[in-house]
Protein backbone atom coordinates (compact mmCIF):
# COMPACT_ATOMS: atom_id res chain seq x y z
CA UNK A 1 0.00 0.00 0.00
CA UNK A 2 1.30 3.43 -0.99
CA UNK A 3 -0.33 6.74 0.01
CA UNK A 4 0.31 10.11 -1.66
CA UNK A 5 -1.72 13.06 -3.00
CA UNK A 6 0.04 12.67 -6.34
CA UNK A 7 -0.76 9.44 -8.21
CA UNK A 8 2.64 9.36 -9.90
CA UNK A 9 4.47 9.54 -6.57
CA UNK A 10 2.24 6.89 -5.01
CA UNK A 11 2.81 4.58 -7.99
CA UNK A 12 6.57 5.09 -7.89
CA UNK A 13 6.74 4.32 -4.16
CA UNK A 14 4.64 1.20 -4.65
CA UNK A 15 6.79 0.01 -7.53
CA UNK A 16 9.96 0.38 -5.42
CA UNK A 17 8.42 -1.80 -2.72
CA UNK A 18 7.31 -4.38 -5.28
CA UNK A 19 10.84 -4.47 -6.73
CA UNK A 20 12.20 -5.26 -3.26
CA UNK A 21 9.62 -8.01 -2.79
CA UNK A 22 10.50 -9.40 -6.22
CA UNK A 23 14.22 -9.41 -5.41
CA UNK A 24 13.56 -11.18 -2.09
CA UNK A 25 11.41 -13.78 -3.87
CA UNK A 26 14.11 -14.45 -6.46
CA UNK A 27 16.73 -14.84 -3.74
CA UNK A 28 14.67 -17.51 -2.01
CA UNK A 29 13.54 -19.05 -5.32
CA UNK A 30 9.86 -18.19 -4.81
CA UNK A 31 7.76 -17.73 -7.94
CA UNK A 32 5.45 -14.72 -7.77
CA UNK A 33 2.15 -14.90 -9.67
CA UNK A 34 1.10 -11.39 -10.68
CA UNK A 35 -2.24 -12.61 -12.04
CA UNK A 36 -3.35 -13.54 -8.51
CA UNK A 37 -2.79 -9.99 -7.29
CA UNK A 38 -4.90 -6.87 -7.86
CA UNK A 39 -3.89 -3.25 -8.31
CA UNK A 40 -6.51 -0.73 -7.19
CA UNK A 41 -6.24 3.07 -7.18
CA UNK A 42 -8.28 4.35 -4.23
CA UNK A 43 -9.37 7.90 -4.98
CA UNK A 44 -12.45 10.07 -5.52
CA UNK A 45 -10.73 11.95 -8.34
CA UNK A 46 -10.68 11.14 -12.00
CA UNK A 47 -7.24 9.79 -12.76
CA UNK A 48 -5.47 8.13 -15.66
CA UNK A 49 -4.85 4.49 -14.86
CA UNK A 50 -1.25 3.52 -14.23
CA UNK A 51 0.24 0.10 -13.74
CA UNK A 52 2.81 -1.65 -11.57
CA UNK A 53 4.77 -4.85 -12.11
CA UNK A 54 6.28 -7.64 -10.10
CA UNK A 55 8.93 -9.87 -11.64
CA UNK A 56 8.36 -7.88 -14.85
CA UNK A 57 4.72 -8.98 -14.97
CA UNK A 58 1.97 -6.37 -14.95
CA UNK A 59 -0.40 -6.72 -11.99
CA UNK A 60 -4.04 -6.67 -13.22
CA UNK A 61 -5.90 -3.41 -12.51
CA UNK A 62 -9.40 -3.54 -11.01
CA UNK A 63 -12.02 -1.23 -9.51
CA UNK A 64 -12.27 -3.30 -6.33
CA UNK A 65 -10.43 -5.95 -4.36
CA UNK A 66 -11.35 -8.43 -1.65
CA UNK A 67 -9.19 -8.29 1.47
CA UNK A 68 -9.87 -10.25 4.67
CA UNK A 69 -13.49 -10.75 3.67
CA UNK A 70 -14.06 -7.05 2.89
CA UNK A 71 -14.82 -5.88 -0.66
CA UNK A 72 -12.94 -2.59 -1.12
CA UNK A 73 -14.10 -0.48 -4.07
CA UNK A 74 -11.92 2.31 -5.44
CA UNK A 75 -14.03 5.09 -3.85
CA UNK A 76 -14.59 3.20 -0.58
CA UNK A 77 -18.37 3.60 -0.82
CA UNK A 78 -18.84 -0.01 0.43
CA UNK A 79 -21.55 -0.59 -2.19
CA UNK A 80 -19.68 -3.56 -3.68
CA UNK A 81 -19.21 -5.09 -0.24
CA UNK A 82 -22.85 -4.67 0.79
CA UNK A 83 -24.10 -6.02 -2.54
CA UNK A 84 -21.93 -9.11 -2.07
CA UNK A 85 -23.22 -9.54 1.48
CA UNK A 86 -26.81 -9.27 0.28
CA UNK A 87 -26.17 -12.17 -2.13
CA UNK A 88 -24.70 -14.20 0.72
CA UNK A 89 -27.74 -13.48 2.90
CA UNK A 90 -30.18 -14.46 0.13
CA UNK A 91 -28.28 -17.69 -0.50
CA UNK A 92 -28.25 -18.56 3.20
CA UNK A 93 -31.96 -17.80 3.53
CA UNK A 94 -32.75 -20.16 0.66
CA UNK A 95 -30.71 -22.93 2.24
CA UNK A 96 -32.44 -22.46 5.60
CA UNK A 97 -35.93 -21.86 4.22
CA UNK A 98 -37.04 -25.33 5.29
CA UNK A 99 -36.36 -24.21 8.87
CA UNK A 100 -37.27 -20.52 8.63
CA UNK A 101 -40.21 -20.68 6.20
CA UNK A 102 -43.89 -20.56 7.15
CA UNK A 103 -44.21 -24.36 6.82
CA UNK A 104 -41.42 -25.00 9.30
CA UNK A 105 -42.50 -26.69 12.57
CA UNK A 106 -40.01 -24.56 14.51
CA UNK A 107 -41.41 -22.04 16.96
CA UNK A 108 -41.03 -18.33 16.25
CA UNK A 109 -38.54 -18.08 19.11
CA UNK A 110 -36.30 -20.77 17.60
CA UNK A 111 -36.58 -19.30 14.10
CA UNK A 112 -35.47 -15.94 15.39
CA UNK A 113 -32.63 -17.55 17.34
CA UNK A 114 -31.47 -19.37 14.20
CA UNK A 115 -31.57 -16.13 12.22
CA UNK A 116 -29.52 -14.32 14.84
CA UNK A 117 -26.86 -17.03 14.99
CA UNK A 118 -26.63 -18.07 11.33
CA UNK A 119 -27.45 -15.02 9.21
CA UNK A 120 -26.91 -11.80 11.17
CA UNK A 121 -23.15 -12.55 11.61
CA UNK A 122 -22.86 -12.58 7.81
CA UNK A 123 -23.71 -8.90 7.44
CA UNK A 124 -22.37 -7.61 10.77
CA UNK A 125 -18.84 -8.70 9.82
CA UNK A 126 -16.80 -5.52 9.39
CA UNK A 127 -19.77 -3.36 10.31
CA UNK A 128 -17.45 -0.98 12.21
CA UNK A 129 -16.10 -0.01 8.77
CA UNK A 130 -18.98 -0.28 6.32
CA UNK A 131 -21.39 1.20 8.86
CA UNK A 132 -20.07 4.59 7.71
CA UNK A 133 -21.56 4.08 4.24
CA UNK A 134 -24.34 6.37 3.07
CA UNK A 135 -27.95 5.47 3.80
CA UNK A 136 -28.77 4.21 0.30
CA UNK A 137 -25.99 1.61 0.56
CA UNK A 138 -26.90 0.54 4.10
CA UNK A 139 -30.47 0.10 2.86
CA UNK A 140 -29.18 -2.78 0.72
CA UNK A 141 -28.74 -4.79 3.92
CA UNK A 142 -31.85 -3.36 5.57
CA UNK A 143 -34.04 -4.68 2.74
CA UNK A 144 -32.60 -8.18 3.19
CA UNK A 145 -33.11 -7.84 6.95
CA UNK A 146 -36.78 -6.91 6.40
CA UNK A 147 -37.25 -9.79 3.97
CA UNK A 148 -35.82 -12.28 6.48
CA UNK A 149 -38.14 -11.09 9.25
CA UNK A 150 -41.13 -11.45 6.95
CA UNK A 151 -40.05 -14.96 6.02
CA UNK A 152 -39.67 -15.95 9.67
CA UNK A 153 -43.07 -14.57 10.72
CA UNK A 154 -44.95 -15.23 7.46
CA UNK A 155 -46.26 -11.68 7.84
CA UNK A 156 -48.77 -10.45 5.20
CA UNK A 157 -48.00 -7.41 3.05
CA UNK A 158 -50.01 -4.97 5.16
CA UNK A 159 -47.87 -5.53 8.27
CA UNK A 160 -45.28 -2.74 8.38
CA UNK A 161 -41.56 -3.28 8.85
CA UNK A 162 -41.72 -1.14 11.99
CA UNK A 163 -44.30 -3.51 13.48
CA UNK A 164 -42.11 -6.52 12.72
CA UNK A 165 -39.07 -4.94 14.38
CA UNK A 166 -41.04 -3.83 17.43
CA UNK A 167 -42.92 -7.10 17.95
CA UNK A 168 -39.80 -9.23 17.47
CA UNK A 169 -37.71 -6.81 19.57
CA UNK A 170 -34.99 -6.77 16.98
CA UNK A 171 -33.12 -3.67 15.86
CA UNK A 172 -32.72 -2.04 12.48
CA UNK A 173 -29.37 -2.24 10.70
CA UNK A 174 -28.47 1.25 11.95
CA UNK A 175 -29.05 0.06 15.52
CA UNK A 176 -26.49 -2.69 14.98
CA UNK A 177 -24.09 -0.17 13.43
CA UNK A 178 -24.20 2.06 16.50
CA UNK A 179 -23.97 -0.89 18.91
CA UNK A 180 -20.88 -2.34 17.23
CA UNK A 181 -19.30 1.10 16.76
CA UNK A 182 -19.75 1.90 20.45
CA UNK A 183 -18.20 -1.42 21.45
CA UNK A 184 -15.33 -0.84 19.01
CA UNK A 185 -14.60 2.61 20.47
CA UNK A 186 -14.51 1.23 24.01
CA UNK A 187 -12.06 -1.50 23.01
CA UNK A 188 -9.78 1.05 21.36
CA UNK A 189 -9.84 3.28 24.46
CA UNK A 190 -8.95 0.37 26.74
CA UNK A 191 -6.39 -1.26 24.44
CA UNK A 192 -2.87 -1.72 25.80
CA UNK A 193 -1.34 -0.49 22.54
CA UNK A 194 -1.33 3.32 22.78
CA UNK A 195 -1.22 3.66 18.98
CA UNK A 196 -4.85 2.56 18.78
CA UNK A 197 -5.93 5.84 20.36
CA UNK A 198 -4.88 7.58 17.11
CA UNK A 199 -7.85 5.91 15.46
CA UNK A 200 -10.11 8.00 17.68
CA UNK A 201 -8.37 11.29 16.92
CA UNK A 202 -11.04 13.70 15.62
CA UNK A 203 -8.52 16.46 14.78
CA UNK A 204 -7.04 14.62 11.79
CA UNK A 205 -8.48 16.04 8.52
CA UNK A 206 -10.80 13.51 6.89
CA UNK A 207 -11.94 13.13 3.31
CA UNK A 208 -15.42 11.88 4.23
CA UNK A 209 -17.91 13.45 6.62
CA UNK A 210 -18.42 10.13 8.42
CA UNK A 211 -15.57 7.69 8.42
CA UNK A 212 -14.85 6.96 12.07
CA UNK A 213 -16.75 4.78 14.57
CA UNK A 214 -17.28 7.65 17.02
CA UNK A 215 -19.22 9.55 14.34
CA UNK A 216 -21.70 6.70 14.17
CA UNK A 217 -22.16 6.58 17.95
CA UNK A 218 -22.84 10.31 18.11
CA UNK A 219 -25.15 10.32 15.09
CA UNK A 220 -28.78 10.14 16.26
Amino acid sequence: MSVHKDLGEATEQLQKSLDKIGAWAQKWKIKMNASKSTYVIFTTRRVTNTYVTIDNEIIPTADEAKYLGMHLDKKLTWKAHLTAKRKQIDLKLRKLYWLLGYKSPLSLHNKLLLYKTAIIPIWTYGIQLWGCAKKSNIDIIQRSHNKALRTITAAPWFVSNATLHNDLRIGYVNDYVKQYANSHCKRLQQHTNRLTTNLLNTEIPRRLKRNKPQDLVQDN
